[in-house]
């Protein structure tokens, strides 16, 4: 990863925040996008921006076969997790699809009728 002083402060106390990040190809790099690193407070007037978007370094051909596999309709780049190997910060990356609109009718049914039977046992315990 490409990162400025403060980022790299930031990320060795532990602070980052994967939630909402993906990552993107653009052209001949590869972008971290939505990944929250806070402010480091000691940085004063240096500070980095919390959501600016990061470059990721990575090998031509990497690029090149992650182009490929993210121009299937509905894959996904998404961070994992953010580490430090021999001093230097590096992003775990894995390619993903997407739910598709009838998946997720399918999930929120099933979570609904756990969230039933849940209460239905709730209920018969009370009872007794």
């Amino acid at each position: 990863m490409s990162l400025s002083g403060t980022e790299v402060k930031s990320l060795r106390e532990g602070r980052a925040n994967l939630r909402e990040a993906y990552a993107e190809v653009r052209g001949t790099s590869v972008w971290l996008v939505n990944c929250h690193i806070p402010q480091y407070m000691p940085g004063g007037p240096f500070n980095h921006e919390p959501l600016s978007r990061r470059r990721l370094l990575l090998h031509r051909l990497e690029i090149e076969r992650l182009t490929g596999k993210t121009a299937v309709k509905g894959m996904t780049l998404v961070p994992l997790r953010i580490y430090f190997k021999n001093g230097i910060a590096k992003c775990e990356l894995a390619l993903a699809k997407g739910k598709q609109d009838w998946d997720r009718r399918r999930s929120e049914r099933d979570k609904e009728s756990r969230r039933e039977e849940d209460d239905a046992m709730y209920d018969q315990r009370r009872r007794r």
